[in-house]
């Protein structure tokens, strides 16, 4: 799969922007500040429907206009797939395939099999176990639609359980007959979830150990552990036990909503006790595991886009992670650095064909 062409029209800080692009390796580079990252998020839109770094759609709109429009052709399975992202002010967000509006986002997931790796990524260590949990969902909702839908279903079960709990607080009243429906339902869609998130974690965390051992020569010891509740016991069983607390709190203190990651080094938490350098490594053998586990579900290239991933590594592991993408196993590669030189001498010893973008 590639991206051909890109079309940016009043997109962040664009006006109006063509590219066409290389099969292969194609890099963007200038100061902070002058648009690098906007492409590479302009083409994460295009794939999912959202910016990957703001979440408010109507910010993604240059300042002083009513409306952005992304445009990119796509080559796809020996076919040409034109898809179009566009937002005015005041209406719902369009995503067209070929001239043809999609009815629901859900239906364009997984149809432009795509990894970013980006500073941003960060988060995953340093924020709490929601950003974590939304990463082990998206990689497995890229290629399961099911799981998508469920988990949707889960979450609306989840927001009227946590409205009828504030309700018997509110009202100095309970029933236990309604709680027992949503408890039936949420354990219901907890377990197809669960059960779907630790066979992926079983697939994924090899891949995960392989291509950190390729990034840091194999010198440090590093792990991921599922951590949740359900591991011990049935969902239903747990909201049974934490019916009292539940009514407490006013929420719903357990389930899968509730799950986390582990990020370990050495058999400790890489957020106090990984240096900048083991921290950074972590995160882009974790999304090129993400990348590796997509390939094998989708069946073919991911793009890759890598933002400004080479600062804060030393000469060694910036060697290692050329010689990965180097290998046949990678696609279309988009980078962005703030180091044009750096980067030209990084893509020639990658002995693949590049186009250099100067902003």
């Amino acid at each position: 799969m590639f991206l051909n062409r890109l079309s940016l029209l009043n997109y962040k800080n664009f006006d109006s922007k063509d590219f066409d692009f290389d099969r292969k390796i194609n890099c963007f580079v200038g100061a902070n500040g002058i648009g690098k990252t906007t492409i590479l998020d302009a083409i994460y839109h295009l794939s999912f429907g959202k910016s990957y770094f703001n979440p408010i759609a109507t910010q993604n709109i240059r300042h002083g206009e009513d409306f952005f429009v992304v445009d990119g052709e796509f080559e796809k399975d020996e076919r040409v797939e034109k898809i179009v992202c566009s937002l005015k002010k005041g209406s719902k967000k369009i995503i067209k395939r070929n001239g043809k509006v999609y009815d629901r986002l859900l239906d364009h997931i997984g149809f432009l099999p795509l990894v970013i790796i980006s500073p941003a990524d960060r988060d995953l260590i340093v924020e709490g176990s929601d950003t974590r949990r939304k990463f082990i969902d998206g990689v497995i909702a890229q290629q399961d639609k099911q799981y998508l839908q469920d988990l949707i279903k889960y979450n609306k079960i989840l927001a009227q359980r946590n409205s009828l709990l504030k309700y018997f607080n509110l009202n100095q009243t309970f029933d236990p007959t309604t709680l027992a429906v949503y408890n039936e339902q949420l354990a219901e869609y907890g377990a197809l979830l669960f059960e779907k998130r630790v066979a992926f974690l079983d697939s994924f965390i090899p891949i995960f150990r392989e291509q950190y051992g390729h990034i840091s020569g194999g010198k440090e010891q590093i792990d991921l552990k599922y951590e949740s509740k359900l591991l011990a016991d049935k969902l239903l069983s747990l909201l049974e036990k934490n019916i009292d607390r539940d009514r407490v709190l006013q929420y719903t203190s357990v389930g899968i909503h509730k799950d986390d990651l582990g990020f370990e080094i050495e058999g400790h938490p890489i957020k106090k006790f990984g240096s900048q350098g083991q921290q950074k490594s972590f995160l882009i053998a974790l999304k090129l595991a993400q990348f590796q586990f997509i390939k094998q579900q989708a069946k073919t290239n991911p793009i890759l886009l890598l933002d400004d991933i080479f600062d804060k590594l030393d000469e060694n592991r910036v060697a290692q992670i050329v010689a990965l993408v180097n290998s046949e196993n990678f696609g279309q590669i988009f980078i962005s650095d703030t180091h044009a030189e750096r980067t030209e001498s990084i893509v020639k010893n990658i002995h693949q064909s590049y186009k250099l973008f100067k902003l």
